[in-house]
């Protein structure tokens, strides 16, 4: 694998956006490893981890030839590097907080590809999407201690490439009109390219998660597990975890990616990882070939 045999040579170049914006008066710099530069810094078995954390429970996952459902999606360096100048705002290219909307009428016009994230109240969905988006300081993207604290949909705009959405979390809390204004989103959004279901790490798949991916199965939406929050769970939880929902997702869904992508919004553990697949899944990277 490309990313493993590197030095830590410079950022690549290539078309697209361009290279990340230069901070302007009280403006913070982005957090250690938010950048492959940063990562590439690292000792080898130190970068694997943080790029491809699932990679190292791998030997205690499936045996066999299911082991392929962990390395679907491996980019190489190239790929990631592409995405990442996505992620990062430049001339040319504003990364925005757009809108936001109680109903999907209210939605921006879906003039481009859309991928939207879901889960659980608390799961740290905002706080995942602020590390994605860790490379353009000036999007704000509020996290709250509160559960339930995200009441609307929220629309961001990553220049002419793609739309993020933020929904409001499920669960404890939960607006009353959460299931209702899911609903209609996810059967009315005509751009939606992937579903990102988030997942808490520490707790594994809950009731309401159940009802979540039912939602999603019924209607036919294609989706993908995230789990958050690793770096709070010890190594036999997280590996307890992974395996109960690889064997839910082997078993139970029709519409769920077979990767599961684990993260962590704290340490950047496999933040790179998930821009280059919603990058993937956008159309903005040609298909995706190990270098």
């Amino acid at each position: 694998m490309l990313l493993l045999r590197a030095a830590r040579g410079r950022a690549g170049s290539g078309s697209g956006p361009g290279p990340g914006p230069r901070l302007g008066p009280g403006r913070c710099p982005p957090p250690p490893l938010a950048a492959l530069s940063q990562v590439l810094r690292l000792e080898r078995s130190r970068r694997a981890a943080v790029v491809f954390p699932l990679q190292r429970l791998a030997r205690c996952l499936l045996p066999g030839a299911e082991a392929a459902a962990l390395s679907l999606f491996q980019p190489g360096l190239p790929a990631l590097r592409s995405a990442e100048r996505l992620f990062a705002a430049g001339p040319g290219h504003a990364v925005t907080y757009l809108s936001s909307a109680v109903r999907t009428e209210h939605a921006p016009p879906p003039a481009l590809p859309e991928v939207c994230f879901v889960g659980r109240s608390n799961v740290g969905k905002s706080s995942l999407i602020r590390a994605l988006f860790s490379l353009s300081p000036e999007v704000e993207v509020r996290v709250s201690k509160t559960p339930g604290h995200t009441k609307k949909m929220n629309f961001f705009k990553v220049g002419k490439y793609f739309t993020l959405v933020d929904m409001p979390g499920y669960g404890y809390r939960a607006p009353q009109d959460f299931v209702e204004m899911v609903e209609a989103y996810l059967q009315e959004r005509q751009n939606l390219k992937r579903t990102f279901l988030l997942v808490d790490g520490v707790v594994g798949l809950q009731k309401t998660d159940h009802i979540a991916v039912e939602m999603l199965e019924e209607f036919g939406i294609p989706y993908v597990m995230v789990l958050t929050k690793i770096d709070r769970a010890s190594k036999g939880l997280l590996l307890k975890n992974v395996l109960g929902i690889q064997e839910f997702v082997k078993e139970k869904t029709q519409g769920c990616f077979p990767q599961l992508f684990l993260v962590s919004s704290v340490e950047f553990s496999g933040i790179h990882l998930l821009r280059c697949f919603i990058a993937h899944v956008t159309g903005n990277l040609p298909a995706v070939e190990d270098s």
